[in-house]
């Protein structure tokens, strides 16, 4: 039996998906609680990873070897680095890079990961499908856009960070596990896709923002998925 496999960060994310999950059981490993249910009535495991790349990496590479996965989906909480992306917008990564990997000294370009490249594509097939089923979703007051994720180990609280990355990746969005979760993918020939909702925008203070608008993202997530799991 195959499953989609579903990977968030923090509890609130893990709880919103609960919510429309039903028939879950438990399954320990490790010390992670991967719970096996249906969305929609499709066959879904979900797991909490923890936040920062190598718990998203690690948690990602376990699912894949205990579980026979069709394909991933990470969601969650993003800050948004595109004036466009207000609070409760949703973006659909087209492709995902780690902004804070460095090898420019071997003359490479910032976020070049050797045997990856510059960056990692989103499964197109999913990408396109969402976009498809996006566009049917009744009137709402919030914007749904694809674009690019940069992820590093750091929680993005500066403005001039945020421009940084910006310019540098043209990116839309930041984050602490996506690209780990891709790398991880696409080293194992699985399809992914991420789905970020915007929780704050990096001004210096924007952690308690996080805080306020996190539960509201963990929601409009769980949202998304829903609809696109029909």
């Amino acid at each position: 039996m195959q499953e989609i496999g579903i990977i968030v960060a923090m509890d609130e994310e893990r709880e919103a998906i609960l919510k429309i999950m039903t028939d879950t059981k438990v399954e320990q490993i490790y010390n992670l609680r991967f719970l096996r249910g249906k969305i929609q009535g499709k066959n879904c495991v979900l797991v909490k990873s923890g936040i920062g790349k190598v718990n998203a990496a690690r948690t990602t590479q376990v699912m894949l070897q205990n579980f026979n996965i069709l394909y991933v989906i990470n969601l969650g909480a993003g800050g948004s680095i595109n004036g466009m992306l207000n609070i409760g917008d949703i973006l659909i990564g087209r492709q995902v890079v780690q902004h804070d990997f460095d090898i420019t000294a071997f003359g490479h370009s910032k976020g070049y990961i050797t045997g990856i490249g510059n960056s990692i594509m989103c499964d197109r097939n999913l990408v396109d499908e969402l976009e498809q089923i996006i566009k049917s979703i009744p009137e709402r007051n919030y914007q749904i856009k694809i674009g690019v994720i940069a992820t590093g180990d750091i929680f993005c609280s500066e403005a001039w960070m945020k421009d940084k990355i910006r310019a540098k990746f043209d990116a839309d969005v930041v984050d602490m596990e996506c690209a780990a979760i891709g790398q991880v993918c696409y080293l194992d020939n699985v399809p992914f896709m991420v789905i970020r909702a915007i929780s704050d925008t990096p001004n210096g203070k924007n952690a308690s923002t996080f805080d306020e608008n996190l539960k509201l993202a963990s929601k409009r997530c769980a949202n998304i998925l829903k609809e696109f799991l029909v």
